[in-house]
């Protein structure tokens, strides 16, 4: 079973938990942000990724970067070599009006385009350029390349937790285990 640790502690935050990719969706989430928990909450359950977090923080921007962070970084140690894993995964979710579409490569490389954009600045408490900086954080500190977009409609709670629930679905997709090798003509990721 692929698991680790949760850990980042700094000046500013204490972000701890643990992930298990073999999961069943369960989860325990904790931020001190209500939304961004929901969303956190959201990608676990739809992933099938079993996950706890708990944090304590000094404000909301430094607790969803060091989220971001940590969640990347025990996603990279869960996954060791990479040997075996599909590496691509990609969903189409709807929610209501909202349709979006995300796509992953685990291929070694941080990189993010979003092309989810927000007219509000606040998504239910919380800022919604966070949402934004948890991706590019995310795919950088995992080392994947994450490419998001809006296919339709115009709900902001619901482009929000949508976006959550297709990254969920497509990493669980780009890690499930294939074959045996390294899904490279590099032969490492």
């Amino acid at each position: 079973m692929r698991t680790s640790k949760i850990r980042r502690k700094t000046k500013e935050t204490d972000v701890m938990g643990s992930l298990t990719i073999e999961g069943k969706g369960d989860y325990r989430i904790d931020t001190g942000a209500k939304f961004f928990d929901h969303l956190l909450s959201s990608f676990s359950r739809h992933g099938r990724f079993d996950l706890e977090v708990n944090t304590a923080g000094d404000n909301e921007h430094h607790i969803v970067e060091d989220v971001a962070i940590a969640l990347g970084e025990a996603f990279r140690e869960a996954l060791g070599d990479k040997r075996g894993i599909r590496r691509f995964g990609s969903a189409i979710v709807p929610m209501d009006d909202i349709l979006i579409l995300t796509a992953i490569d685990i291929g070694g490389r941080g990189y993010c385009v979003n092309g989810v954009k927000f007219r509000r600045k606040k998504i239910e408490g919380l800022s919604s350029e966070m949402v934004a900086h948890f991706l590019t954080t995310f795919a950088g500190e995992f080392k994947i390349n994450l490419h998001t977009m809006v296919l339709g409609g115009k709900n902001e709670h619901h482009k929000a937790e949508a976006l959550f629930k297709s990254l969920g679905l497509s990493l669980r997709e780009a890690c499930g285990i294939v074959g045996e090798g390294i899904p490279s003509t590099k032969g490492v990721l």
